[in-house]
């Protein structure tokens, strides 16, 4: 089964059993929500299906088998047919599930509707802001027709793209959608871009209809990062904040510079935290899943300040808290950052499915 097939059937809440396979550690680091798991990998790639015979499955119900790659995965399908059980394997496994997505919507005074849409596959969270008849595009970390249709379908038209931040965990789709669009690719300004784009600076403001998004630079993930606050209520956070961590500081650096980074993170947090207790904190990726729920992944600001043990120290318990939890980094990052800094794009599919595999691991927590 193709990963767009059972997309559209977890949409939809059509009945579905996925059933993982993989080993603990991997299933541990990301999983397809509401899925089953077995520990069946080594036993089915040896010829061995008796952890599949002890399952208790649904009767008559579709059963989709995952593991890594979607090699094994065949041969479990295989077996479970053989006995009776309409199963399939998902094509290319948990790295061919890498781009699902699925979207939940939140709807602000004066007509202003978020759409967040969520990479199922990996927890990035990109959105469309429309307000009139007009959009704007934040993050995007999913292909350029998933924008465009989304945006088809509220009949708005796309003013606009921008980047929180030059990332280092996805491709960043902004450059195509923005060229295919013919529309302004805004971005903080850096030094590390190597393509023309549109520079933001703290206290800009970005129109969308008859609403705007301010530029708030918010350094310490990476030196450019800055947060985009939507008509003083909601706060598209990127990699700074999230609704159960914090940013990192310490991606493709190490070390006094990584420390430094961490305290201006602190300051940044610090200055957000001045805005009213509530404003909609929308981040940029989450660490879990997010369900087929229809259900938007945000917070307010006062919640995640009474939440959040980093939000209520001081700027050297801070320091050493956030450099003393850091979870390893995301697979393949420095080439990542490269990529999107150098405006590169691969254009087989594989080989960016293989460089974008594995969870984000973006926040501190």
């Amino acid at each position: 089964m193709r990963p767009e097939e059972l997309r559209n059937r977890l949409e939809r809440g059509e009945p579905v059993v996925v059933l993982d396979i993989r080993p603990a550690p991997e299933r541990a680091e990301w999983t397809i929500p509401g899925s089953r798991w077995v520990d069946a990998y080594q036993a089915v790639k040896s010829g061995d299906f008796r952890p599949l015979d002890a399952l208790d499955l649904p009767q008559g119900v579709p059963v989709v088998v995952v593991c890594s790659a979607g090699a094994t995965s065949v041969l479990a399908a295989d077996y479970l047919r053989s006995r009776g059980v309409p199963a399939d394997s998902l094509e290319g496994g948990m790295r061919g599930w890498s781009l699902s997505w699925n979207r939940a919507e939140l709807e602000l005074p004066e007509g202003i509707r978020l759409i967040q849409v969520r990479r199922v596959g990996k927890g990035c969270l990109s959105y469309l802001v429309a307000a009139g008849s007009e959009a704007l595009v934040i993050d995007p970390a999913l292909e350029p027709a998933v924008f465009r249709e989304i945006a088809e379908e509220l009949g708005v038209r796309i003013a606009g793209i921008l980047d929180t931040h030059v990332h280092a965990d996805h491709v960043s789709r902004a450059q195509r959608l923005s060229t295919q669009l013919g529309v302004p690719f805004f971005l903080p300004g850096n030094d590390r871009v190597r393509y023309p784009y549109e520079p933001v600076v703290d206290g800009d403001r970005i129109p969308v209809g008859e609403s705007w998004l301010e530029v708030w630079h918010t350094p310490g993930h990476t030196w450019e990062s800055a947060c985009y606050l939507l008509a003083g209520r909601a706060l598209f956070t990127g990699d700074t904040l999230f609704v159960e961590g914090i940013g990192r500081p310490d991606l493709k650096t190490k070390g006094e510079e990584a420390r430094a980074r961490a305290r201006a993170l602190f300051r940044s947090l610090r200055r957000l935290l001045t805005l009213p207790a509530s404003t909609l904190v929308l981040p940029g990726h989450t660490s879990e899943p997010p369900a087929f729920d229809g259900r938007p992944i945000v917070a307010s600001l006062g919640e995640l300040a009474e939440r959040l043990p980093f939000l209520r120290c001081d700027e050297s318990t801070f320091v050493e808290g956030v450099l003393a939890h850091l979870p390893p980094p995301p697979p393949n990052y420095q080439r990542i950052a490269e990529l999107n800094a150098a405006g590169s794009w691969l254009d087989e599919l594989e080989a960016l499915l293989e460089l974008e595999a594995g969870p984000n691991r973006c926040a501190v927590r």
